[in-house]
């Protein structure tokens, strides 16, 4: 196996499970800009899982398309749209919770994982992009006020 595959086939599957998870919330959120935040969300990140999927193909890999929940990351994005569809504040909270998760990841795969260096410069991009997630938290208290 090409080195590092199975780790950028990881973080795919992470980043994928984020956009599925914005893209239930969207649909169940009460406020029309709410809606709106969460789906410039989740297409931001579908465009992300592209980009990774563009490296997986480039290693020999197959793209990922389609993703079953599983674990933490199942448990963060069923409840955050679980909130939604109750009108909790709390959303915001677990946006930050499964934000704050998969930087975490994509940061570890970086600090531990042997990658050659255009795979290390793409998930260094998704990894910048990801943070910038970190920031909707922000967005969605500022909807709540």
């Amino acid at each position: 196996m090409t080195k590092g595959l199975s780790k950028l086939e990881s973080l795919t599957d992470t980043a994928l499970d984020s956009a599925i998870g914005y893209e239930k919330a969207a649909e169940k959120a009460e406020s029309a800009s709410l809606t709106q935040t969460l789906q410039e969300q989740a297409g931001k990140r579908r465009q992300l899982v592209n980009d990774l999927n563009a490296e997986i193909v480039r290693l020999g890999g197959e793209a990922r398309e389609s993703r079953t929940f599983t674990g933490t990351v199942h448990h963060i994005w069923t409840d955050l749209s679980g909130l939604f569809e109750n009108g909790d504040e709390a959303a915001a909270e677990r946006v930050e919770e499964g934000e704050d998760y998969i930087a975490k990841k994509f940061e570890e795969a970086l600090e531990h994982g042997e990658f050659d260096p255009q795979t290390r410069t793409v998930i260094e991009r998704a990894c910048a992009e990801v943070k910038e997630g970190e920031r909707l938290t922000d967005r969605l208290e500022a909807l709540h006020d």
